[in-house]
């Protein structure tokens, strides 16, 4: 694997210059549409054109105003290195785009940002087991400029399709710009997770019942399903956390592609993150916690059963000690000729297994 990244690493760079020296055109190259899910251009806040290919909307933004919106799921690079290089993306962030895989983070490039969001489904389940799948992760990333702005989706999950139809009956808003689209990716990406959060609330709270019910007590729990949990939430925590310094800087930095009435709702998309953020925390503790008891109830379980069969085999020993005692072939024996001898010893056998065994009962032992 080692010796395949090499080469990728040695490949990348030359295909970058050719890229950049060939006069490429997006219009005439067919793969581009297979990763393409929606291109349009607006202008004064409404959809103005259908049916064009990305170079064609970016000349209409540029030279009719508006701005041109981009929509791709999982391309290739060779399917985005037409639009990268129309678009003026740099190389670093297109690679980050369609190799997907990346930490939810802002970055800034001349006059564009390039932000990462990472998007996070719940996985219905009629029973949560050891390995039942809880929460499906995607991406969304954004390229946002003065006059465009391109969206490429990896995963399943996180259409950005209902959002689109969603913002274009809203004209006074998309009117804001590109801006005003990526608040509105973030906003739906943060609203998932609040979905997302109640969800795993309800499992935690279904873990926590069983692990404190009586059954579970007597068998110990189950520390698979725990254990399965706390690693779905912490893929959430991976998704969450390192957005919020992101959205942070969207809401209180100026930038100049954000437009400054688009930058307050930003503090409400940062307020809803550090929420939910506190949530997959308290689940991470909570997770710990129920862990720890369950742990606890298993050790404990084991100190009772431990207690069971030592009393047992104290109780045992009686019988054990006096049948050795009088397995001894010595002809001087006390009561060894006795009439009553034998029925005598067994009596008392059993009387001492008695007093041991209402000792053991009334401390708690059995």
């Amino acid at each position: 694997m080692s010796m395949i990244r090499d080469l990728r690493a040695a490949v990348r760079p030359a295909l970058r210059r050719t890229r950049t020296t060939s006069n490429y055109d997006a219009t005439r190259d067919p793969s581009v549409s297979s990763a393409v899910i929606d291109c349009a251009v607006y202008r004064d806040g409404r959809r103005v054109s259908d049916h064009c290919s990305p170079a064609e909307a970016m000349k209409r933004a540029r030279a009719e105003g508006g701005f041109a919106w981009i929509g791709l799921h999982e391309p290739t690079e060779r399917e985005f290195a037409g639009i990268a290089q129309e678009f003026g993306l740099h190389p670093l962030a297109v690679e980050d785009a369609v190799q997907a895989h990346q930490r939810p983070k802002l970055e800034r490039y001349d006059d564009s940002l390039f932000t990462v969001f990472k998007t996070i489904h719940y996985v219905e389940h009629a029973e949560l087991t050891a390995t039942s799948e809880v929460v499906e992760t995607g991406e969304v990333m954004c390229f946002t400029g003065r006059n465009f702005i391109v969206t490429v989706r990896h995963g399943g999950q996180g259409s950005l399709r209902a959002l689109r139809h969603r913002l274009q009956e809203d004209p006074d808003l998309l009117a804001k710009g590109p801006s005003a689209v990526l608040h509105a990716i973030a906003d739906q990406v943060v609203d998932g997770y609040l979905a997302v959060a109640d969800a795993v609330q309800d499992d935690i709270d279904e873990v926590e019942i069983d692990v404190f019910s009586a059954a579970s007590s007597r068998r110990g729990g189950d520390a698979g399903r725990i254990y399965q949990l706390k690693r779905e939430v912490l893929e959430f925590k991976r998704a969450v956390s390192p957005l919020l310094r992101p959205m942070q800087l969207l809401s209180e930095r100026p930038m100049r592609v954000v437009d400054p009435d688009i930058q307050k709702y930003f503090r409400d998309v940062a307020d809803h993150l550090a929420r939910v953020n506190e949530q997959v925390l308290a689940f991470d503790d909570l997770l710990n916690s129920i862990l720890q008891a369950n742990l606890a109830q298993a050790t404990v379980a084991q100190n009772e059963d431990m207690r069971k069969i030592t009393s047992w085999a104290a109780i045992f020993a009686v019988p054990t000690m006096i049948a050795g005692i009088y397995g001894m072939n010595f002809d001087y024996m006390p009561e060894l000729r006795w009439k009553f001898g034998y029925p005598s010893v067994l009596v008392v056998t059993v009387a001492i297994c008695f007093v041991i065994h209402r000792g053991f009962k009334r401390n708690g032992w059995l």
